[in-house]
């Protein structure tokens, strides 16, 4: 029998204290107020049974079902906090002074990654490469570190200045993001990403991303088989993928740059945090449909509750000071509870109570919104700038991206499987259209602008063979360029830059100058 839903930790400037999971969303009064602002840090045990905290005096372990103290310790400046997987240690950070325990002689040795789950425990090592070596990630199981047999698995890759390294739950694969800081090529000034597959068995593999631009977020499924990626320039797409590192289900381009499974993996959720308005999609990802759209404005924090039916974000200092609070929401899209920090207080931190595995069996997915006693207002979209001369005239539809649907990538329309060659011509035709969005990304950067000039030509223009004649060349190449400047603008002014009247101006002759271009290039 499942127990009742976990409790919410909130930390902030109103102190330390919990929050009753679903239905009641009341104060927990079996765990007492800590009140002050000298909470620092806290930390629930794996099982969610135990709850440590330190206050700025000590740290305390107490008994979450009854606020039972069971230690103290006098460690005033603690800063961090956790529990070991089977709840027998506490470990608590001041200043290092560990023993070592065993140690892996491998030189320049940059990042690490322990592996999740039970003993064996594995770790994931990163060398970065020098003097036109590559970097390499290699795989090792503890503590058998030595001889000609201890490495599991090896991927060298080059262009690699940092990485993260994501296992999954079971511990039989990591996925590797290589990161550049900057892109040698000139084509984007973000740096260049790539993707690795490395498995414990051997196996390794660079996950084919069909768009370019970053690579925003990767995460794993819950049972260890999938693999979801959010990568391109914006609007960025969302693929799944298999262990073979194929895709699955393509969800199309949308304003997103994170994706979170629910604890049952059963659920997905693609949302647009940080400098996006929060617009999330939750999909049923067994048969693929979409759930619900809801917004959720401002959130620096998203997290499952482990039953895997509620969601809690929330707006938390320092990232924001502003409009703090959280909000606990059930996945079709209805706000359950709704908490706004007074302005003179801040919020620093929520978290759910954890619980293991099989504690919260999984639910059929409904689509139907449940439920709320908690209005909900709808966030107020804003308008792309329109000049005087053009308010009180018919808006004409003009969309600066074009907009990808989702679509099943294991089967075609024959509903048999897709060859190698037509999903590696799959990919050079997204490639194609990814360049192209790229080129108008980067068009803010001289480099990148000369660039795109090279790859890409405006919109509802062909490009043609030359004309033999210099001075049309000349004339075609131009106007190619105005163009291009115009469609800059047109951006500008749908993100809500108000332009000046010899820009406007200067959108105004698009439809002549392409009428002039057509000319020009039908005269070849």
């Amino acid at each position: 029998m499942a127990p009742s839903t976990p409790l919410l930790a909130v930390r902030g400037s109103e102190g330390l204290y919990m929050v009753n999971g679903p239905p009641n969303f009341t104060e927990n009064t079996v765990f007492l107020r800590e009140s002050g602002k000298n909470c620092k840090v806290y930390a629930f045990s794996k099982d969610g049974s135990l709850f440590a905290w330190c206050n700025g005096e000590k740290v305390n372990l107490v008994n979450v079902a009854d606020n039972e103290l069971l230690h103290s310790f006098n460690l005033p400046k603690a800063v961090c906090l956790e529990f070991s997987p089977k709840n027998s240690v506490l470990a608590i950070w001041q200043p290092y002074t560990s023993t070592i325990a065993n140690k892996l002689h491998l030189q320049k040795i940059s990042d690490f990654v322990l592996s999740p789950g039970p003993q064996p425990c594995k770790v994931a090592v990163y060398v970065p490469g020098s003097k036109g070596a590559p970097s390499f990630v290699r795989l090792y199981q503890y503590p058998n570190f030595n001889g000609p047999h201890a490495v599991l698995a090896n991927k060298s890759f080059f262009k690699a200045d940092k990485v993260t390294m994501l296992w999954n739950k079971k511990a039989t694969a990591v996925l590797v993001i290589a990161s550049t800081d900057v892109d040698k090529t000139g084509a984007s000034y973000y740096g260049e990403q790539t993707l690795h597959y490395i498995a414990t068995n051997g196996e390794s593999a660079v996950v084919q991303l069909p768009k370019n631009g970053p690579i925003y977020d990767v995460v794993w499924n819950s049972s260890s088989t999938e693999f979801c990626a959010v990568y391109g320039f914006m609007p960025a797409k969302a693929t799944i993928f298999n262990l073979k590192c194929d895709p699955v289900f393509d969800f199309g381009t949308g304003p997103r740059n994170a994706a979170y499974y629910s604890p049952h993996g059963h659920i997905l959720v693609l949302a647009g945090f940080g400098n996006l308005r929060g617009q999330m999609e939750v999909w049923d990802v067994k048969n693929y449909k979409l759930i619900s759209k809801p917004v959720a404005s401002d959130s620096t924090y998203f997290a499952w509750c482990p039953d895997g039916e509620h969601i809690v974000t929330a707006t938390c200092a320092p990232r924001l000071r502003v409009s703090n609070g959280y909000k606990i929401w059930h996945y079709t899209g209805s706000i359950l509870h709704k908490y706004d920090v007074p302005s003179n207080a801040e919020i620093w931190q929520v978290s759910w109570q954890p619980f293991l595995d099989g504690v919260f069996p999984a639910k059929a997915v409904t689509y139907q919104a449940v439920p709320s006693e908690v209005p909900e207002k709808e966030p107020k979209v804003a308008e792309a700038y329109r000049p005087p001369a053009l308010r009180n005239k018919p808006i004409t539809s003009s969309k600066l991206h074009e907009e990808e649907p989702p679509q099943n990538m294991k089967h075609s329309g024959n509903d048999k499987p897709l060859s190698k060659t037509a999903l590696k011509n799959q990919r050079k035709h997204e490639a194609k259209k990814a360049a192209k969005q790229e080129a108008r990304s980067e068009s803010g950067q001289d480099l990148a602008l000369n660039s795109a000039q090279q790859q890409s030509t405006p919109r509802n223009v062909v490009s043609l063979p030359t004309t033999g004649d210099p001075e049309v060349d000349k004339k075609i190449k131009n106007l190619k360029k105005k163009l291009k400047a115009i469609e800059q603008l047109k951006e500008q002014a749908a993100g809500g830059k108000q332009l000046e009247k010899n820009q406007m101006e200067k959108i105004q002759k698009e439809a002549a100058l392409l009428q002039e271009l057509e000319d020009l290039e039908l005269g070849v």
